[in-house]
């Protein structure tokens, strides 16, 4: 157990001061911006290279990368492995559309049909694949209308989603995603989408009704500030999908894939809690581009030839990485080593939770998805922590994410931790 006695000595100088950057970098960047879509709000730094949970900017300073991408790199920069693998698929087949089939897409969809059956999930039963977790989303809800329209009728299309939820930005994800900043602009949304409050048992039970093909909901929310749905929540809302023939479906695009120290998010769940359909994407292939809609058998076969299709979705390119990468991150021993890497990282910030109360409201989350709220928005700890070389990414509910590389080591978390506390002390004496 870790205590205020064993936190290690908080960084307090400014490593990697954002000022310090050589103006060809300034340059480059002004340039790029001239030609760029400025949907990012990004600093005037960047970055050339990576290698394992670090990150290397045009000075070669270097960063300790606790945002993965955001938990998507699950075996770190520049894995030697995965680069094999690319080289040597890239020489031989990179894309043929899906006119052909390819040697690696079915090899990938049994692997992670097979995986999920193994831990439990009898469930699991056929697999489409897309580029991104936004797309999956967007292909499972198509899956829940064609379902609707099928077991009663065109009237059955309404899609239950909740609150502090993020399911992506394309429309119809973005219409599930229940975030005026998201939404606002770009209203009118796709009609039939009903949000009730996250983990309010009660509400979520009257909302689901004969007129609902679909329940999207996270096991536990990422964006929304690393909230986990409680047991009897979910339990209620799987009861009250098959009362009404409504689909279960789990976005599992950033707590799956052993994200949580279980294969599934949802695995932190009793048995009863399984889903009909499931989302993922982030870390499958380790930063190239792929994701998936994992179904039951039912709703596998109501699909039929032509009523769903993609271009670039499941090419021998990014099959070949996801086979390599989703045999090693759902490997028992690697399952075992993320939860007690989480462990261990949970009670350092639970300590230094302990050291400013008045700063670190709550500590919460599962493996090496955790969460740190803050008693007031952490933007201004980002910037801290990144000018002591720690990356951390916000969400929602005054949350900063914790999400470093599922290979990251006991002490490269603790000097995260260190740079941690460095910043909270900075912010904390500002205050």
């Amino acid at each position: 157990m870790r205590t205020l006695h064993t936190l290690p000595t908080p960084v307090s100088s400014l490593t990697h001061p954002d000022s310090d950057v050589p103006q060809d970098t300034l340059n480059r960047i002004e340039r790029s911006n001239r030609y760029t879509v400025q949907t990012y709000n990004r600093p005037a730094m960047m970055m050339v290279r990576g290698k394992g949970s670090y990150l290397y900017d045009t000075q070669d300073r270097a960063y300790l990368d606790f945002t993965a991408g955001i938990a998507v790199t699950a075996l770190g920069h520049s894995d030697p492995q995965v680069a094999d693998i690319l080289a040597t698929q890239a020489q031989r087949l990179v894309h043929i559309s899906n006119l052909y089939h390819n040697e690696h897409a079915g090899s990938l969809a049994e692997t992670l049909v097979t995986t999920t059956q193994q831990h439990g999930g009898a469930w699991a039963s056929k697999v489409f694949f897309t580029n991104s977790g936004t797309e999956a989303n967007e292909g499972a809800l198509k899956f829940a209308r064609k379902w609707g329209k099928t077991v009663r009728g065109p009237d059955k299309m309404e899609i239950v989603c909740f609150t502090n939820a993020f399911h992506g930005r394309s429309m119809g994800a973005l219409s599930a995603t229940y975030n005026p900043k998201y939404q606002t602009p770009f209203q009118p949304l796709v009609p039939g989408f009903v949000t009730v409050p996250f983990n309010d048992t009660q509400r979520a039970v009257e909302a689901i009704t004969e007129r609902t093909c679909a329940v999207l909901i996270e096991p536990i929310q990422g964006e929304g500030g690393v909230h986990a749905a409680t047991e009897e929540f979910m339990t209620a809302i799987r009861s009250q999908c098959n009362k009404t023939n409504a689909l279960l479906i789990f976005d599992e695009i950033q707590c799956g894939l052993s994200r949580t120290g279980k294969l599934w998010g949802h695995q932190h769940l009793s048995q009863f809690c399984q889903p009909d359909i499931l989302t993922m994407a982030k870390p499958m292939a380790n930063g190239v581009p792929v994701g998936a809609i994992m179904t039951n058998a039912a709703v596998g076969d109501e699909m039929k030839t032509g009523e769903h299709g993609t271009t670039f979705g499941g090419n021998p390119l990014a099959c070949a990485v996801a086979n390599h990468v989703v045999g090693r991150i759902t490997h028992p021993k690697f399952i075992l080593s993320v939860n007690e890497k989480g462990t261990a990282l949970k009670q350092d910030l639970q300590a230094l939770q302990a050291r400013y109360p008045d700063v670190i409201r709550h500590v919460r989350g599962q493996g090496l998805l955790l969460g740190i709220e803050f008693t007031k928005d952490p933007l201004p700890l980002v910037k801290m922590a990144r000018e002591r070389g720690l990356l951390i990414v916000t969400a929602g509910c005054n949350t900063v994410r914790i999400v470093p590389p599922l290979t990251v080591s006991q002490e490269e978390a603790r000097e995260a931790v260190a740079r941690l506390a460095g910043a909270v002390e900075q912010w904390h004496q500002m205050q």
